[in-house]
């Protein structure tokens, strides 16, 4: 922090207060050590009140805005005045800081999450189905690599960053792990688990930064990552064929888990939503699904008949879940089981959202545009009318549903290998890209 500009600091100041530089500080003239830091970001300034004591060191107070210049004062005051009094809640905020390991912090980000208390870009509390993820990215690939470490030690080092995302990429923490009595798991490395543990350790950073465990800069910021490879799988209608035959295979040993295919190709659902689905969720007068709780928050899905019509033959193993787990306390995952149907398919590539796609590029052979076929996945909505007003689907979108879901019903129970004509790998790409 820079220390040259002296001001008696006013709120006409600390609103309008531009500095050159992209980190500096105006300490008050009114209040001894006081003083207003602006940071740069993007085209403005992050502004927070500090306190710094020759002998004592420097604390953040709080961020201008949240708290107005009569209580940044107010806090340095009494901040001081514990100094004086030869206490050092300085030193000792920062001894608690910097005992503080990755291991530690992650547990307190989790135990967050758990309560309800992280919140996505989007504003939205965190779903249960990402934090169950997240603690999974955590265990297997943070903490074996970076667990013991002091968490403040990070601070900036994109060095250490790059090491751990090098590390996962090149499959240092690959392995099997026993998750329960009979369970095992498959930790995978590669550059996409690599580059989404990268990205979680930056969400952590930036939540435990706000709430002052962590000081400094965002360790994960400029870490080279490989792109994504661009997801282009989709199932041609032999495919679909194929899948149709190994479900209706594996109907009497895997009863729900086919039976979740089955919907997953007639919807374009996620997986997370189609084996959490309610019973209450299934709106049949109005032909669509009212979802409570999903990636982009609640929402209301037009589905077409064929699929409509197959819930309806489902049995009620459960009051309130289609797919109830073994001991009917919550929804089954079947995540193992799906992929095996797709292995049985002779599908090894492919898994559930490759279905999502593929319902896509369906829509788009039958000449939906995008904004249709957005809704049909349940993708963000736009407006304030259609999350708060709209209470039925439009009929058009209806139709749309009906329409994909008998070509792909068509198709899965073989009646004709060119009853899916797919789109071009152009179209097809361009309209599963907010897949």
């Amino acid at each position: 922090m820079s220390s040259h500009v002296k001001v008696r600091l006013t709120k006409q100041f600390c609103d309008t207060w531009r500095p050159s530089k992209d980190d500096d500080v105006a300490w008050d003239e009114a209040t001894e050590c006081f003083g207003l830091r602006a940071i740069r970001k993007g085209e403005g300034f992050r502004k927070t009140f500090v306190v710094q004591k020759k002998g004592a060191g420097k604390k953040t107070i709080g961020p201008y805005g949240l708290l107005t210049l009569d209580q940044g004062r107010k806090a340095a005051r009494e901040l001081l005045a514990r100094l004086a009094l030869g206490e050092n809640p300085i030193a000792d905020e920062r001894k608690r800081r910097d005992a503080l390991t990755v291991a530690e912090l992650c547990e307190q980000y989790l135990d967050a999450a758990r309560a309800g208390l992280v919140v996505t870009n989007k504003k939205r509390v965190k779903a249960e189905s990402t934090v169950s993820i997240d603690e999974g990215r955590v265990a297997r690939h943070i903490i074996p690599l970076l667990g013991k470490l002091p968490a403040n030690s990070l601070a900036g080092r994109a060095d250490l960053l790059q090491r751990f995302y090098d590390d996962v990429a090149a499959g240092k923490t690959a392995g099997k792990i026993k998750t329960k009595t009979r369970g095992m798991a498959r930790v995978q490395g590669g550059a996409p688990a690599a580059k989404r543990a990268v990205g979680l350790f930056g969400g952590i950073w930036t939540w435990a930064s706000k709430r002052g465990l962590v000081e400094g800069a965002n360790p994960t910021r400029g870490v080279d990552m490989a792109a994504d490879a661009t997801r282009e799988r989709i199932l041609a209608a032999h495919e679909l064929a194929n899948l149709g035959q190994a479900m209706r295979g594996a109907a009497e040993r895997e009863t729900m888990a086919a039976a979740a295919v089955r919907i997953l190709a007639l919807t374009g659902m996620r997986r997370e939503e189609a084996v959490s689905l309610r019973w209450r969720e299934i709106d049949a007068a109005t032909q669509c699904l009212r979802l409570e709780a999903t990636k982009t928050g609640r929402s209301m899905r037009p589905i077409g008949r064929a699929a409509l019509d197959y819930l309806q033959t489902l049995p009620r193993l459960h009051d309130e879940f289609v797919f109830p787990n073994r001991d009917g306390t919550g929804a089954a995952d079947l995540k193992k089981q799906i992929a095996a149907i797709f292995d049985d398919a002779k599908l090894t590539d492919a898994r559930s959202q490759t279905l999502r796609r593929t319902f896509a590029s369906i829509a788009a052979d039958e000449g939906y545009g995008d904004a249709t076929i957005a809704e049909l996945l349940g993708h963000s909505r736009r407006g304030v009318t259609q999350r708060s007003y709209i209470r039925r689907p439009d009929a058009a979108l209806v139709a749309a549903a009906d329409r994909v879901a008998a070509r792909i019903a068509a198709a899965m129970d073989g009646q004709g290998a060119d009853v899916v004509s797919l789109p071009t790998r152009a179209k097809a790409h361009r309209n599963e890209q907010e897949l």
